[in-house]
């Protein structure tokens, strides 16, 4: 297999934003990550999803090039629905990435319900999003918690690249964390 010439970053960006024009000509609604500085979430919920993220060991050779790419804009659209995230990303070319993330099972949910039962201090505190670390323990749990498990997700990218997580997947999925705000997770449902 040929790997495509290596394209410098800007002249990837300037490729990828005539395409994007042309997206944005036919009414395509375009929603491009963009990182100030080298902090890549910045609430809560964006940092716990990428911490979680980075506890897949099976993928910590591709996630340091993800956060590269997702770092220096590369990540040209992010669209964050129930169940799937799509997004278009520059490299040596502009890709397009499906990710599909199985809900929550109904009875996990429960089961963080009722875990965290008794744990919340006031009604206030629940509504303002001030939650207590017993309560933050037990939603952002490795394994028993909201989020979801390596196993949860199903990637696709029309990238060369064979691995099952691309390095414009990791940036996907950074770019994920970059967008997770308190109120996007509610009802055990993504989106």
């Amino acid at each position: 297999m040929r790997w495509a010439p290596y394209v410098p970053v800007a002249e990837r960006r300037a490729q990828a934003e005539k395409k994007i024009q042309k997206l944005k000509k036919k009414g395509q609604l375009i929603q491009p990550i963009e990182i100030q500085g080298r902090t890549i979430a910045q609430t809560f919920w964006g940092k716990a999803w990428c911490k979680h993220m980075e506890s897949f060991s099976d993928y910590d050779n591709r996630l340091p090039r993800g956060r590269t790419y997702v770092r220096n804009g590369s990540v040209c659209h992010l669209e964050i629905n129930e169940g799937q995230i799509k997004a278009m990303v520059s490299g040596s070319s502009l890709y397009h990435i499906t990710i599909a993330i199985k809900p929550l099972v109904r009875e996990q949910w429960h089961s963080i319900k009722n875990t965290c039962r008794g744990k919340i201090s006031s009604l206030l505190d629940l509504l303002s999003g001030k939650l207590s670390s017993g309560v933050m323990d037990v939603v952002c749990h490795p394994e028993k918690g909201l989020f979801p498990l390596s196993d949860d997700f199903t990637f696709d990218c029309n990238c060369p690249d064979w691995a099952e997580m691309c390095k414009h997947v990791a940036a996907v999925l950074y770019g994920v964390g970059s967008r997770l705000v308190r109120h996007s997770i509610n009802s055990g449902q993504w989106g």
